[in-house]
């Protein structure tokens, strides 16, 4: 946590405010975390491939036999989409189980969990 971060939690917390994350605020188990955590990491690694071989989200849509709107939705977690269908979108790009294992570098968790909260 950043000094800057630490600071503005301190003085949430001396206000009264209650401070935790989006997984303690829904109430979530460590196996629901972790799938969340599963599906932001997966969605986030197909947006990352997608933009950088330069396809559309409608290019990608066509190869995995989809639409454009549920690529954009894998592409922000949304719970409403599969497993399977994020796996397909990833084995379309030519990623594989290896390359969905390696560690994450940061992944922008507040983005994700803010586009997903609202």
């Amino acid at each position: 946590m950043t000094t800057t971060k630490k600071s503005k939690v301190e003085r949430l917390r001396a206000a009264g405010w209650s401070v935790g994350d989006a997984a303690q605020f829904l109430g979530l188990s460590e196996e629901e975390r972790a799938f969340v955590e599963l599906k932001l990491r997966l969605a986030e690694a197909i947006r990352l491939a997608r933009s950088s071989r330069g396809w559309t989200q409608a290019a990608l849509a066509k190869r995995i036999r989809s639409s454009q709107s549920r690529i954009a939705k894998i592409e922000v977690g949304d719970p409403s989409v599969s497993l399977e269908l994020m796996f397909r979108a990833a084995f379309g790009l030519g990623l594989s189980l290896g390359d969905l294992l390696k560690p994450a570098p940061s992944l922008r968790r507040s983005r994700a969990l803010k586009t997903n909260a609202g």
